[in-house]
């Protein structure tokens, strides 16, 4: 892959340095002494200095006056404000032949790499691996790497969207993790934000005001500009160059109901075709999902191998809304949308992915919200109960079993799992984990104070009877290194007796899935489903091939009578259903078409 952006290793030897300065009228290289730079064509500065290579550490100063970071650094050995280190991407893959997994396999497990283990660091990580490849999980999704200030971040403010962040280890232990988990059949997903730059080490509109437009206000301030050319190129070089040096097997983009038009989509089409020709080009199975909370099916088409300005999937949060709503009976927010008509946009989101399909939004000020989904297969709608978000924007990052019945997650659990949508699991979920899982982050100054300002306004707003209750000073301080503690997995407590009954139900569900619904999803065009409610009891029947997929599942804490339409087939689990059917049970069935 050649890149525009970033530092450039010679065959010759020496290091070519490029920075695009579009607002700076002087730059130089800083190495042990200032360097001037040579201006090029649209504002490029470039320099070749023979004498560096790998480890060489740099600096850019623009106009004399200020010292800045390359905003393609590969790797920032101390903090986003310090110099850059010149990496060498060459490495000696042990998996060299993998060509990871189709789209119909997976199996989600998200986690946080600080807090997935105690070490917190990529290389702890693959100490678990057989942890997760072991319950039937076929794929990890990073939350983002790219390099934030201070020592411990969700990873949504990084800054420097090239560099793994020091935190977790080097570039080459990134890798060592990859490599370990494709020796293991084990996808590799990261998440990508492309919709803002963090709040703190980004210098881009002092030397590169282009890059930003104050047409267009978004909560971080000035839009990013992706209709500029070498914008739009920052962002897919900065796909590739994740999915080529170290091999990820997709990306999920965070947020790109953020993007701002127009220009947003131009984006993100260009960056698909970018990666269908890699794909191509690799001979490697890559999948590209997004997160958009305005139901866009514009961008979707799970079918199109590889990926030529399409997606494979969309993180479908009206199927977490409205299983929340259910469970817990919370209506604060956004969940105040699934309060009105819970029943039917549960068999909604059920039989057709989307709950909203162009109804308006109470939430949103009564805009409408997306569109049709007939034409999407079942395997464009990435399914949850947890993610980071649902619970770190609570205000204590309780998770679901500290707020519903261990019955009624478990049954929520079991349609998750054996559903033909691609499941995601949030790290510890698997065993059920209580451990909470707030906001942190590690910012100082008027910074630190006005996010912890922030977080304590907004949960005093949408959660105020959790905040009255609690009080104020007992709300997690989102800048205290004991919040981020509080978050890190104990992985002994998988050994108490209700956790392992846990991972043992989880385990069986994913086996039920890679035997009887995995096989039918691969040739699946459109959403062929139906659901429908009797009581409390829900049934739900997809189409899959020369097959029909049958749920039955009653969905309250009392016996309730079996459909007297019922489906018929054959069980797969549950066992076949009597005429009443027990406080949360959940049958699953696989009949004629």
């Amino acid at each position: 892959m050649i890149s525009q952006f970033g530092p450039r290793l010679e065959a010759r030897g020496g290091v070519t340095f490029r920075l695009w300065a579009p607002s700076a009228e002087r730059v130089d290289l800083v190495i042990d002494r200032p360097q001037p730079m040579q201006r090029r064509e649209e504002r490029w500065f470039t320099l070749s200095v023979p004498s560096a290579g790998p480890g060489t550490r740099y600096r850019f100063r623009i106009d004399g006056e200020l010292d800045v970071p390359d905003p393609a650094s590969a790797f920032q050995p101390e903090d986003v404000t310090c110099p850059c280190e010149v990496i060498d991407h060459a490495y000696r893959w042990r998996t060299a032949d993998w060509r990871g997994r189709p789209w119909a396999d997976a199996v989600i497990l998200e986690l946080h790499v600080g807090t997935f283990t105690a070490g917190g660091r990529f290389l702890d990580v693959i100490d678990r691996l057989d942890d997760i490849a072991a319950g039937g999980i076929t794929a990890i999704e990073l939350m983002p790497l790219a390099d934030f200030p201070g020592r411990w971040n969700w990873g949504y403010d990084g800054v420097l969207w090239y560099a793994p962040d020091s935190a977790y280890g080097r570039p080459d232990d990134l890798r060592a993790l990859i490599d370990a988990a494709h020796a293991r059949g084990l996808m590799v997903f990261l998440d990508v934000v492309y919709n803002h730059f963090g709040p703190e080490g980004n210098y881009l509109g002092r030397y590169a005001k282009p890059f930003f437009t104050s047409a267009h206000r978004t909560p971080w301030g000035d839009a990013i500009d992706y209709t500029v050319p070498q914008v739009r190129a920052f962002a897919i070089e900065n796909a590739l160059h994740w999915l080529d040096h170290y091999r990820f097997d997709g990306l999920r983009l965070d947020a790109v109901h953020a993007l701002v038009e127009p220009g947003g989509l131009q984006m993100l089409r260009e960056l698909s075709a970018a990666v269908g020709e890699l794909a191509t080009a690799s001979g490697r199975a890559i999948h590209l999902v997004l997160e958009n909370d305005d139901n866009n099916i514009a961008v979707l088409d799970p079918l199109t191998d590889p990926p030529r300005g399409q997606y494979r999937a969309q993180w479908n949060d009206d199927y977490h809304h409205v299983w929340h709503v259910l469970l817990t009976g919370e209506s604060i927010g956004y969940y105040g949308d699934y309060t009105t008509d819970l029943r039917g946009l549960l068999a909604r989101v059920m039989a057709a992915g989307f709950a909203y399909q162009g109804e308006s939004s109470s939430h949103r000020g009564g805009a409408a919200r997306g569109g049709s989904t007939k034409h999407l297969p079942p395997t464009a709608f990435v399914n949850f109960l947890q993610n980071h978000d649902q619970i770190g924007n609570r205000p204590f990052g309780d998770r679901l079993v500290t707020l519903a019945p261990d019955e009624a997650v478990a049954a929520a659990l079991t349609v998750l799992l054996l559903a033909p949508m691609p499941p995601l699991l949030f790290m510890g979920e698997e065993w059920g984990a209580r451990q909470p899982f707030p906001f942190f982050c590690d910012f100082s100054g008027e910074l630190g104070e006005a996010i912890r300002r922030g977080r304590r306004s907004e949960f005093e707003a949408h959660h105020a009877a959790v905040a009255a209750k609690a009080g104020a000073d007992a709300l997690p301080d989102p800048l205290g290194e004991a919040t981020f503690r509080s978050a890190v997995l104990d992985w002994t407590a998988r050994d108490a007796a209700h956790h392992r009954e846990r991972l043992a139900l989880v385990r069986d569900l994913i086996a039920a899935r890679r035997t009887h619904v995995v096989p039918r999803l691969g040739d699946i065009s459109g959403m062929e489903a139906a659901a429908s409610w009797s009581g409390a009891v829900l049934q739900v029947r997809w189409r899959l091939g020369d097959r029909t997929l049958g749920l039955l599942a009653n969905l309250s804490a009392d016996p309730a009578a079996r459909p007297r339409d019922g489906m018929q087939g054959v069980p797969i689990w549950g066992g076949a259903p009597a005429e009443r059917l027990g406080p949360w049970q959940v049958h699953w069935m696989l009949g004629e078409a």
